[in-house]
């Protein structure tokens, strides 16, 4: 009876493990996203140098995301990025899954009411 209530209370705790690290990765893939969109945008406006998707990837990497796809919208002015986090357990050496954010910066969409 003890070592059943063990067995039970690890796979509890494993499981609050799994949930915490994917929260964790997904909530540090949507701030990667926002921070990556953000720069880029500003950067494709022309208010500081460089390659949009460059410096993308290069916040994504500061913050611990990679950068998985950037575009710059066709009005020049906008950046559209998707950064990945891996899921798992880095001691261990075990990786689950991708955590996927994405995020858009820059002017309204063309099709946007009212412009």
């Amino acid at each position: 009876m003890a070592t059943a209530l063990v067995v039970v209370a690890l796979l509890i705790a494993g499981a609050v493990l799994a949930w915490v690290a994917a929260t964790r990765a997904a909530m540090q893939a949507a701030s990667a996203a926002d921070l990556s969109a953000l720069a880029a945008a500003d950067t494709a406006r022309g208010l500081r140098p460089g390659d949009p998707c460059t410096v993308a990837a290069l916040l994504a990497e500061s913050n611990g995301a990679l950068l998985a796809a950037c575009t710059v919208e066709p009005d020049g002015q906008s950046v559209r990025v998707t950064t990945n986090v891996p899921v798992g357990f880095r001691a261990l050496g075990i990786e689950l899954y991708l955590a996927e954010a994405q995020a858009r910066a820059g002017a309204p969409p063309l099709d946007a009411p009212g412009r």
